[in-house]
């Protein structure tokens, strides 16, 4: 649907807009727009920048968007940009930006992030391990598995995890004594990862066979 949705609007470009290309971020309130770009400038070629502001007041709310051209380049923002600016993917412009706005707001408020998650990992969405205080931490890597009850097929999973920039690769891994599917998938950063797994974990692919994805040690350090 994601691809069919593609071709039909004409334009790849505007899918990478709604989902890849857009962060949000966390600034002070004196900054402007210019401010904003002089700081992340240095990642990738920006299309735009913008100040979230009180309708009211015109008061900067300490939230903005930066849009890059490529995905590449706002996953590299994410992952470098300083930690005090909770850099996240946006949300796409059709759901409800206020209430995404808000919950940002109020969980990068609350307290700040632990030292061992990464810099964006604070919206519950990314995140959920962290609302069950009964389960330890999941170590999040570059690595993910993927189960279902249905088996694979290697090019298929491959264009369904592709969406997401970064894949490195897609092992699918058969079972002979069960007929359930089974693959290893790796991307360039845990960034990728992260949005693979938030996006990807409890859809149904195909429709009525729900993915279960989860981190894979990659022995890389969680830390970062």
């Amino acid at each position: 649907v994601f691809i069919a949705q593609s071709r039909a609007s004409g334009s790849h470009r505007d899918v990478e807009d709604e989902e890849l290309t857009r962060i949000f971020v966390m600034i002070p309130k004196s900054y402007t727009e210019e401010d904003l770009r002089e700081k992340f400038k240095m990642y990738g070629d920006i299309e735009y920048c913008s100040i979230i502001k009180n309708k009211t007041t015109g008061e900067s709310k300490g939230l903005g968007y930066v849009r890059y051209l490529k995905p590449s380049q706002a996953a590299r923002a994410i992952e470098e940009c300083d930690r005090s600016f909770r850099a996240i993917l946006a949300e796409p412009k059709n759901k409800s930006s206020e209430s995404f706005e808000h919950d940002y707001y109020s969980n990068n408020t609350r307290q700040e992030p632990r030292a061992s998650t990464l810099p964006f990992c604070v919206q519950p969405e990314f995140c959920s391990f962290e609302k069950n205080e009964n389960r330890i931490q999941e170590s999040v890597s570059k690595r993910l598995s993927v189960v279902s009850r249905l088996p694979f097929i290697q090019e298929q999973l491959f264009a369904l995890f592709d969406l997401v920039p970064g894949l490195e690769y897609c092992d699918v891994q058969r079972d002979p004594y069960t007929n359930s599917g089974y693959a290893v998938i790796q991307y360039s950063t845990a960034a990728s990862a992260i949005y693979a797994k938030y996006k990807l974990h409890g859809f149904e692919y195909p429709p009525g066979n729900r993915l279960t994805v989860i981190f894979l040690e990659d022995g890389s350090d969680s830390s970062e």
